[in-house]
């Protein structure tokens, strides 16, 4: 879809920009019958979760031993869904980069029952692209660490080394961040499905257990702050005192050199150390 620059749109351009009709935004039953088959990205997130609620009521799902919750009168699942064209427009635009493949479904080819939805794809990078919308309140580490298992299962399916994860903020703050493949959270990540889909064929209530550490992103911003006053003034500073730092530094290593091992306190010329019990010594100002 081609983005319209927001300053040349005309009330015609806005009239003709098609939202999907809420009824839309809710999976058929067909689709919903198919989800029992197979594990998906937001099924990934629940198996990873560490929730024992959220897992035994997915394998109930997966089981046919309850239906899946209607969502549709849940607003942030719905919101989520309706704005994600916007952030799509949005992260085009202010990256200038465009995002293809939406909606198409990628089926793993070492593992079939493993699949996903793709929000989008970057092809210039070659990355998957997922699109959120969260709580104002949220911090960037726990949208991460939430949709980790998502990202990471996306980019093993569609056999793609990084993902871009598109992010508004509730109504003021938009971010994205860069995540690349990490080989061994994504093995960590397909036992626990391997084991989940196991308990689903046998009909064995699976056990939760606690996740990985979620993979840290990858910096992707570059900002120049020549006109942060704080900052100008701590980059003086830091210049200015630089090389006392490092004279302090070796200081400090020289005095503690000449502390023998069976020396608790040493001093003199308006400085002393001690030795603590675990043996480590300190060097401070004295009278």
């Amino acid at each position: 879809m081609n983005t319209i620059p927001y300053s040349s749109c005309s009330p015609e351009d806005l009239v003709a920009t098609k939202w999907p009709d809420l009824a839309a935004l809710n999976l058929s039953p067909a689709a919903v019958a198919n989800r029992s088959s197979f594990i998906g990205g937001s099924d990934a997130n629940i198996i990873f979760s560490g929730d024992a609620e959220r897992i035994i009521a997915l394998w109930q799902e997966k089981s046919d031993q309850s239906s899946p919750k209607d969502l549709s009168g849940v607003l942030p699942v719905m919101l989520g869904c309706w704005t994600e064209e916007f952030n799509r427009q949005w992260y085009q635009r202010e990256t200038g980069l465009q995002v293809s493949r939406v909606g198409e479904e990628v089926i793993s080819e070492d593992h079939p029952w493993r699949r996903c939805t793709l929000d989008g794809y970057v092809k210039r990078r070659g990355a998957v692209w997922e699109a959120k919308h969260t709580n104002a309140f949220n911090n960037s580490d726990d949208v991460l660490a939430r949709y980790m298992p998502q990202l990471q299962h996306n980019m093993a399916v569609a056999r793609s080394d990084r993902a871009y994860l598109s992010v508004i903020f509730g109504n003021h703050k938009w971010e994205v961040f860069e995540i690349a493949a990490d080989w061994l959270y994504q093995e960590e990540l397909l036992t626990a499905e391997s084991r989940f889909l196991d308990a689903v064929i046998l009909g064995h209530p699976p056990v939760a257990t606690p996740p990985p550490p979620a993979p840290k992103p990858v910096g992707i911003r570059e900002i120049c702050l020549e006109g942060n006053n704080a900052w100008a003034t701590a980059a003086h500073d830091w210049l200015e005192n630089a090389e006392a730092a490092r004279r302090f530094t070796s200081a400090a290593a020289s005095l503690k050199q000449l502390v023998e091992s069976d020396v608790a306190r040493a001093y003199g010329h308006g400085v002393e150390a001690k030795r603590s019990k675990s043996g480590a010594v300190s060097i401070r100002e004295c009278a």
